[in-house]
């Protein structure tokens, strides 16, 4: 059975920093990519930050400089550190997997809330 379960969302002053970890299994993950998105309220679902097997990464620019991706394939999870947050980050935050070069997830998971004030 495939799952990603994310964890560390909550409620943090502008300014602060969580890590959030997403822990797969029932899937190869060190071949996977793994995505977080976002989404706040009345927006779409917005990619934040990708990384390949290969730990190539990439940010959309709102993140840059703030958020940081990383896996580690002997745990099958996949983290996102955001520092410097600021209340525009509030967003549930989505972990999603997807086949090498590809552009669709294959896989979700529920989702964690981050909430930052002002």
């Amino acid at each position: 059975q495939v799952q990603l379960v994310e964890s560390g969302g909550g409620l943090v002053q502008s300014g602060g920093s969580l890590t959030l970890p997403c822990a797969a299994s029932g899937i190869v993950f060190s071949v996977l990519t793994m995505d977080w998105y976002r989404q706040a309220p009345g927006k779409q679902r917005e990619l934040v930050a990708a990384i390949t097997g290969g730990h190539t990464t990439d940010y959309a620019d709102s993140v840059k400089g703030r958020f940081t991706i990383s896996r580690d394939n002997a745990k099958n999870t996949v983290y996102l550190q955001m520092n410097s947050l600021k209340p525009e980050d509030t967003a549930v935050y989505y972990c999603s997997a997807r086949p090498p070069l590809k552009s669709l997830p294959i896989t979700w998971g529920q989702g964690t809330q981050v909430t930052v004030s002002s």
